[in-house]
């Protein structure tokens, strides 16, 4: 009975050892690594932490662009350009994810960048509350950021990637080569891209400086007068009316009037 007490002492020791093996691994493994190695360089990012050297960079680093895929308002990746690629109508989304998919499992972020289905903020009133609404600018086209050729072709790879694509018709083009954006439309994309919610135009926002209007309802129900000025990130009205025989300013919120 001795004998067989013995073993039984002193297995919590070899369950402690075991134990505290774990513990000397796990730190070497949760040491931040770059993400770069998590994605494409895993292997080595493994062997750095079960030999407790600290993990070296990739000897490759990602492209540029794979980082900016994270900021769509951010500039132009060096090299590359804007295309403008026709889709299905109503399927511009799923086009956008199925190409994001593709060119990731085929390592072409080098090749292509951004893919944005160009948005618009705007901001609404229902039930007597705002709320922000995002609508599509263009529907049927898709925006991509690619690198091409030098004579402005598209490699045989990616336009290959880019055609296999269920939905997608043909960049816009000229020559048989893709007609690149303009600055200043690439611009006003990513500008609207960054636009902050807070400066959201109000949707439905129709009248204009010297519309002749009447108010619906409100102390001023059925008064009529001209418009002053048009706040459209308020969605607010300055119309003047003529009250007790003097012209008045007064705001009166935009679903509030009507035209006459």
């Amino acid at each position: 009975m001795m004998s067989d007490a013995q073993p039984e002492s002193e297995r919590p020791e070899e369950e402690a050892v075991d134990d505290q093996a774990d513990v000397e691994v796990v730190p070497g493994a949760s040491e931040p690594e770059p993400a770069e190695a998590e994605v494409g360089e895993s292997a080595p990012g493994a062997e750095a932490s079960a030999t407790g050297e600290q993990a070296s960079p990739p000897s490759e680093p990602e492209p540029a662009v794979a980082a900016k895929a994270k900021d769509p308002s951010a500039p132009t990746a060096p090299g590359m350009g804007w295309y403008v690629l026709r889709v299905a109508s109503n399927k511009e989304e799923q086009v956008r994810d199925a190409l994001e998919r593709k060119v990731k499992i085929e390592g072409l972020e080098d090749r292509i960048g951004r893919i944005l289905v160009q948005m618009v903020k705007k901001k609404t009133i229902r039930r007597g509350q705002a709320r922000i609404v995002q609508r599509k600018m263009y529907a049927g086209y898709v925006f991509v950021e690619m690198a091409t050729e030098p004579d402005g072709s598209i490699p045989e790879n990616v336009w290959f990637l880019v055609k296999e694509t269920t939905g997608v018709g043909d960049f816009i083009q000229s020559d048989g080569r893709p007609t690149s954006m303009k600055d200043s439309e690439v611009d006003r994309m990513l500008a609207a891209v960054a636009q902050p919610e807070d400066e959201a135009a109000m949707s439905g926002v129709k009248f204009r400086q010297g519309d002749r209007v009447k108010i619906r309802e409100g102390p001023f129900e059925n008064f009529e007068g001209d418009v002053e000025a048009v706040d459209e990130q308020k969605g607010m009205v300055t119309v003047l009316l003529t009250v007790f025989g003097r012209q008045s300013p007064v705001d009166v919120e935009y679903w509030n009037l009507e035209s006459i």
